[in-house]
């Protein structure tokens, strides 16, 4: 399960680059409606915070100094899937984006 927790980490870091970098540049360059964050939507954003929150969940349960098991790792993983996206619908609503 590491190699998938892995995938979705990196999956999801490469998400918020594309994120921010791309919405810093539509802005630089004066094209809001390039902006991924436009495009993705709240949706996108709640895709890409899930990835991020699954996978360091899961590797923070995998490498614990205590024993879990894999399908304990697996339901730590996808509560900080669920905690991420309502982190994420959190701060897009205190951003008003």
């Amino acid at each position: 399960m590491v190699k998938v927790y892995a995938v979705a980490l990196a999956v999801g870091v490469v998400g918020l680059v594309v994120l921010v970098l791309g919405g810093a540049f539509a802005a630089n360059v004066g094209r809001e409606d390039a902006d991924p964050g436009e495009r993705w939507g709240r949706a996108g954003k709640s895709v890409v915070g899930a990835m991020l929150g699954f996978g360091m969940g899961g590797m923070s349960a995998e490498f614990a100094p205590i024993e879990i098991a894999w399908p304990a790792a697996l339901a730590i993983a996808l509560v900080a899937a669920a905690l991420s996206v309502f982190w994420v619908r959190y701060a897009i609503r205190q951003l008003g984006a």
